[in-house]
């Protein structure tokens, strides 16, 4: 897999926004990726050095419109810690 096959898309949320100030950096990544694919998709498109990378599986949501109801997709995040002497993601300077 390419690492723009990997890394999907990063997730801005609250939480994602406390972790910038200690380089902690959250993406949603392809289901069928591993840490250590992960962990070097992150180093190739960035140039950064990664310490260590979390995963958690998230299941879709229920969601109701009118009397129709169905779930919203299932993805994988990845919470990623740069390495303390590691430059910053450009990306995320601008949100902080």
């Amino acid at each position: 897999m390419l690492p723009q096959d990997i890394i999907v898309k990063p997730l801005l949320t609250e939480k994602g926004y406390d972790g910038i100030a200690d380089k902690k950096y959250t993406f949603i990544v392809a289901k069928s990726a591993n840490k250590t694919q992960i962990k070097d998709a992150v180093e190739k498109l960035f140039k950064v050095e990664v310490e260590s990378v979390n995963t958690v599986n998230c299941k879709g949501k229920l969601k109701r419109m009118g009397r129709y109801q169905g779930y919203t997709p299932d993805y994988k995040k990845a919470i990623v810690q740069l390495k303390a002497d590691s430059k910053t993601i450009e990306f995320f300077d601008s949100l902080s």
